[in-house]
């Protein structure tokens, strides 16, 4: 089963792919980046739906298994938004965490983004799923990190809404952790917890 050996990441976000390569070190397996220009239109209506489409799209151009997420943050005053939708929340890092606050202060009743408390319960969600070469879904698990957002953004790691999302188990936002622990308690680490002995007899 040489074909199992590649394992293709379907994504073209550099940072998680290296979240990823992190998390499967462990495993024989040579990982690759999907390949660039392959754009993969996200229309589910869950991150579950979105990473089936993904893990089947990349397996198919590919010719190999693909692992593919979808994950996003979920906010509790806000209904669930951001979601899926969570990356394309606005056009940078930056605007996506200045527009969370901003929606946030004012669905609790504040139009101060800085100062606004009321709820401010929140999840990190990612969804997994594995396609073998034909493009058919192997492997699918869901991974959930609670914490809540702060007013303003702490520390200079990780990437997206790392800054504003605090856990309160670790005591530090998902921005200030080590990559160790990220990897241990964040959504996607919890999410391969799930999937890794599956993974690991599947392409054995």
């Amino acid at each position: 089963m040489d074909q199992a050996k590649v394992l293709v990441i379907a994504s073209g976000n550099a940072g998680k792919v290296r979240e990823f390569s992190h998390l499967l070190a462990a495993l024989d397996l040579e990982i690759r980046p999907q390949p660039p220009g392959l754009e993969v239109e996200e229309t589910g209506s869950t991150f579950a739906d979105n990473a089936r489409l993904k893990a089947t799209a990349v397996a198919k151009a590919t010719g190999h298994w693909a692992l593919a997420d979808d994950s996003g943050l979920c906010v509790d005053a806000l209904g669930g938004a951001p979601g899926v939708h969570s990356a394309r929340y606005a056009k940078s890092d930056q605007a996506r965490i200045a527009r969370l606050l901003a929606e946030l202060a004012a669905a609790n009743g504040s139009t101060d983004p800085e100062h606004g408390q009321g709820n401010r319960r929140a999840q990190f969600v990612a969804a997994l799923a594995v396609a073998d070469p034909s493009g058919a879904i192997q492997l699918e698990v869901e991974g959930h990190c609670p914490g809540e957002i702060l007013s303003s953004p702490r520390g200079e790691g990780g990437f997206g809404y790392d800054p504003v999302f605090y856990v309160p188990e670790a005591g530090q936002t998902f921005a200030e952790m080590a990559k160790e622990l990220k990897g241990r308690i964040g959504h996607r680490g919890r999410a391969f917890e799930l999937l890794q002995p599956q993974l690991r007899v599947l392409l054995a």
